[in-house]
């Protein structure tokens, strides 16, 4: 099958005003902004030295430096909230993608905190001269971008997290499409991971949203004056009540329940954002399946119900053929 080719093209930069220094200053009085691109932001402390030893440390730490100086060099760069990265054990990050800042935001901030996440991105990436070697060097796992991949893909993803390390996707799988740069459609193999992956370790896997804003306005080409731009690594996503019956699911979750678990991502990054951009978030999201926007989705007035209507419907159809020639959900 031919690879997938991502629909319309994201809003220009004019569609939205740069973060103003008035909103960032506001924001340093309520959070406390620091720098993510020097070691340790939040203050010493002790990195996960089997991970990086365990990822191409020198490589690395150089490349990184690297990557530090280019953002430095494109805008200023602030941040809350990563006193929330765990220290050890696995746990899900699950990114805004607005630009390809989105990309290198999180992950340096998440490695100046002393991990080394795994992150999923288009294998296409990993063939890029130059820039394929530092993505596959900094712990980049390929995602092909083919129908009917779905389960493969998560099954990977599932399988880190099982070995302890750290996973950040970005679950609306393209830049967004929504013409002011909010959060759009999520696939819910954010869902499927997460409650999966929580179901083989017998316990709810930390699931944080990190939401970075303000690098929309910046050209590439020329990218002085530097731009405000600001990322929240959001406190733990709870989806505890997702997990009540995890026992009686049968082979994999039900996709009530993976649906759910996207929407609340959804919801949470619109949130976050609205704070980060001082604005008020759009009552509704852009839906990429259909390229327009719609009003937001309910949340479940009880999981429990809607999980025992999931296992109802699975019971008479093998989730494999439910699944088939649909899009990669993750």
């Amino acid at each position: 099958m031919g690879r997938m080719v991502s629909k319309g093209k994201p809003s220009p930069r004019s569609a939205v005003k740069p973060l103003s220094k008035e909103q960032v200053a506001k924001l340093n009085r309520e959070f406390g902004l620091v720098d993510p691109t020097y070691p340790y932001p939040t203050g010493r402390i002790e990195p996960n030295e089997a991970e990086i030893d365990a990822q191409n440390p020198k490589l690395t730490n150089r490349l990184m430096n690297a990557c530090a100086r280019v953002l430095r060099a494109s805008c200023k760069l602030h941040a809350w909230g990563l006193d929330n990265v765990p220290p050890t054990g696995p746990y899900i990050t699950a990114c805004t993608h607005v630009t390809q800042f989105d990309v290198f935001v999180p992950m340096i901030a998440m490695f100046r905190m002393g991990r080394r996440p795994r992150f999923m991105a288009k294998a296409e990436m990993g063939t890029w001269p130059v820039l394929g070697k530092w993505f596959r060097a900094v712990g980049m796992q390929p995602v092909p971008r083919r129908s009917g991949k779905a389960r493969q893909i998560e099954e990977e993803s599932i399988r880190i997290l099982g070995t302890g390390r750290p996973l950040t996707i970005w679950p609306e799988g393209t830049v967004t499409r929504d013409p002011q740069k909010w959060p759009m459609s999520m696939k819910n193999g954010v869902g499927f991971i997460a409650l999966e992956a929580s179901r083989r370790a017998g316990r709810q896997i930390p699931l944080y949203c990190a939401v970075t804003w303000g690098a929309a306005s910046i050209n590439h080409f020329w990218p002085w004056p530097r731009k405000q731009v600001v990322m929240c690594y959001d406190t733990q996503l709870d989806y505890a009540d997702l997990l009540a019956h995890m026992d009686e699911w049968g082979d994999e979750p039900p996709s009530e329940l993976a649906d759910e678990l996207a929407r609340r991502v959804r919801v949470r990054m619109k949130e976050v954002m609205a704070t980060i951009r001082g604005e008020q978030a759009p009552a509704g999201f852009f839906d990429y399946r259909i390229m327009r926007e719609i009003p937001e989705v309910e949340a479940f007035s009880d999981p429990h119900q809607v999980d025992a209507q999931a296992l109802a419907q699975t019971a008479d159809a093998a989730p494999a053929k439910a699944r088939a020639g649909a899009e990669p959900r993750a």
